[in-house]
């Protein structure tokens, strides 16, 4: 503990005391900095765009991800940490309808509840490391539950892609800079805004499975106001033959209970004070009504098997406000302001037996303020820091009518704040090397305080060669329902002597450019998780260590002005080490994931192709065998992606999923149909 203690005040001493020399002196503005095309970051997950020629004797240089709220930050040093961003372009390209589409295309991402049969019980996995184990932000705020009872974890299904100008994955001092529960990462989703002449686009389409996807949006701008509002509605039934070891597997063949109906509204405006100082307000609306798939065991909606009959409604409200305000005389100052405002209502019943029925009930309000001031304080430092606060509220209702559960029944109200100072310094030791270190000082009302550290280094062996590393103390806490709350649709208990689960995250990789048109980010990952959080004999618990380790590649080939590819491919050995299942795999995390693709685009012209490819999971629940070690078989899938543009003002699109037509298993008996199919129309005016 002392040994602990004196390492977090080093790390204090190191961030708080970095230069902040020379105001007198002449310093490099973001205008003045020439940011090449080709920077590293534009290795994006499905990366089929096109990309403009480069420049070849310039020296690659990244831009850290954009994490304030409609703000970009001033960094121009490279990260210490790989940086993945999907623009709003590529989005579209690669057909998704939601952000969980976008994610499991990006290097690092093990997403199992998406599309078909999309099983909120499977998880996403972002190395290895779960949905709460990582930040998730909407415009640089917290858009993360940290729910696990009742199926209310975050939801990345029920966000849609109509309002996403770009989804950015980073790591290292991200977590720093932005909750210190970042082990696998930080995920940042941000909205469009307008500009230009006001303009409405519309686009339709239409599938198998009663699949229906429509948005709409109108934008533009004035010479002070931005305004953007956009709709999107998505619904399908998936029903369609499943094997006979698929959960959900109605007496015809069907999958059943499978249905999903979601709707979102979204609004961001931005008012220009004056060249200097701007104000923006964002908003999402999400409804989502979708039933539930149980997970491990095949059967029908019957009194034995009730659970497979469950429904989940869940709304959810984001709203921002945020200022930014460029200090001083210059352009090497900035601070911004931004509150927030998140709810997440999830709601979840069903019946219990022939006579009997049961409700779950969750509603999470969330304020939170931040204040950060991103200050180029020297030619070679960037320093940003600043403070943020949340309070989370936490209502739930637990109401059964079955007789051993109705003892439970209650209705809970929790809260908890948290506050924390940060601070992050890019130091440019030299002109090829870059030393980044941050810490972060949390106090929380339930867990008292605590000290989180980051450290990073940059090295560049050549114009085209460069070698980084990242470090991060992280600590997540369990969550007010894990603590509190009793989860009457599985009977599993709260316990209120949890504690937070604590370790560390680190890289190492290896940026390279091997000609103008070829770019590559080879990645090592691992992380040490203490003390995790499971339900173990019908109660939470900590129940031991986990040690993960992995690599990560993402390779970028422009091969010819409208023809490109990508390769990503990521190995994670997420490795129990302590308990009954000790050397074992986590569950629903699978070893290998990969995907490749080839795309042409000229003249609104488009046509992509992408193979996806899973190894296979753990199965951790209900396994016929009453083993733990039984897994999914290996899958793959070949997508194809087209836009025929008519006019200038009108196309066609098509999506088909899976063009071989072969049916797999995704995870823990959850089965893709076959060929999947839309086609659709796009216009703007």
């Amino acid at each position: 503990m002392r040994s602990h203690t004196l390492h977090c005040a080093f790390a204090w001493t190191l961030a708080l005391c970095l230069p902040v020399s020379c105001l007198a002196e002449t310093v490099i503005t973001r205008a003045d900095l020439n940011f090449p095309l080709y920077s590293a970051r534009d290795l994006v997950a499905p990366a089929l765009a096109q990309a403009p020629p480069r420049q070849a004797d310039s020296p690659p240089v990244e831009v850290p991800p954009v994490l304030s709220p409609q703000v970009e930050t001033l960094q121009p040093l490279p990260p210490v940490a790989p940086v993945y961003t999907v623009p709003a372009a590529q989005i579209e390209k690669q057909g998704s309808q939601s952000l969980a589409d976008v994610l499991r295309g990006m290097p690092g991402f093990a997403v199992n509840d998406v599309g078909p049969a999309a099983d909120i019980h499977t998880g996403t996995y972002y190395r290895g490391s779960s949905i709460n184990q990582s930040t998730f932000l909407l415009n640089g705020r917290p858009y993360g539950s940290n729910i696990s009872t009742y199926h209310g974890a975050t939801d990345l299904n029920a966000l849609p892609v109509e309002s996403i100008e770009k989804v950015e994955l980073s790591s290292g001092a991200s977590s720093t800079l932005y909750g210190t529960e970042g082990f696998g990462g930080v995920v940042n989703v941000i909205t469009k805004k307008g500009k230009g002449p006001p303009q409405f686009k519309a686009g339709a389409e239409w599938g198998n499975y009663s699949q229906a996807n429509y948005q709409a949006s109108f934008s533009g701008s004035t010479e002070q106001l931005s305004y953007r509002v956009g709709y999107q509605s998505f619904l399908t039934d998936n029903r369609y033959y499943v094997p006979e070891a698929s959960i959900n597997r109605g007496a015809d063949g069907l999958l059943f209970n499978g249905d999903t109906y979601r709707n979102s509204y979204s609004g961001n405006f931005t008012f220009d004070i004056d060249p200097r100082n701007a104000i923006s307000l964002d908003v999402t609306k999400i409804l989502s009504r979708r039933g539930l798939l149980y997970f491990g065991f095949p059967g029908s909606c019957s009194p034995t098997l009730a659970l497979q009959c469950d429904r989940l409604d869940h709304d959810g409200f984001n709203l921002g406000l945020g200022s930014r305000h460029q200090l001083g005389a210059g352009e090497d100052s900035v601070l911004t302001v931004n509150l927030g405002y998140n709810q997440d209502y999830f709601n979840t019943y069903g019946p219990t037996g022939v006579r009997f029925n049961r409700t779950g009930t969750l509603d999470t309000n969330l304020l939170s303020a931040r204040v950060e001031h991103d200050w180029k304080t020297a030619p070679n430092l960037q320093l940003r820091y600043g403070l943020d606060a949340t309070s989370n509220q936490l209502n739930s209702d637990t109401l059964s009518t079955l007789p051993n559960r109705a003892p439970f029944n209650e209705v809970e109200n929790r809260a908890v704040f948290n506050g924390a100072l940060f601070a992050v310094g890019s130091w440019s030791v030299a002109p090829s090397a870059v030393l980044e270190l941050g810490v972060r000082q949390t106090v929380n009302s339930r867990f008292n305080s605590y000290t989180n550290p980051s450290a990073g280094f940059r090295w560049a062996l050549s114009p085209d060669v460069a070698l980084r590393a990242s470090w991060v103390l992280a600590q997540r806490n369990p969550g007010l329902d894990q603590l509190y709350v009793y989860d009457t649709v599985h009977g599993w208990l709260p316990n209120d002597q949890l504690v937070p689960e604590t370790g560390s995250a680190y890289t190492a990789g290896l940026d390279v450019r091997f000609s103008d048109a070829l770019e590559g980010k080879f990645t090592y990952f691992g992380s040490g998780l203490n003390n995790r959080l499971a339900v173990v004999t019908g109660q939470w618990q900590n129940v031991g260590v986990v040690a993960t380790n992995g690599l990560e590649a993402a390779v970028r080939w422009q091969m010819a002005p409208q023809w490109s590819s990508f390769l990503n491919y990521t190995y994670t050995d997420a490795r129990i080490l302590t308990g009954p299942e000790s050397g074992l795999q986590l569950g629903f995390v699978p070893y290998s994931v990969g995907q490749a693709g080839v795309g042409y685009d000229n003249s609104g012209w488009q046509a992509n192709v992408q193979v996806t490819y899973g190894s296979g999971s753990r199965r951790a629940f209900f396994n016929f065998d009453s083993t733990n070690t039984d897994f999914s078989p290996p899958w793959a899938s070949l997508d194809l992606r087209a836009r025929i543009p008519i006019n200038p003002n009108l196309a066609i699109t098509a999506y088909v999923e899976n063009l071989l037509d072969i049916p797999y298993e995704r995870v823990n008996r959850t089965y893709t149909p076959g060929l999947l199919y839309r086609i659709g129309l796009q216009t703007s005016f």
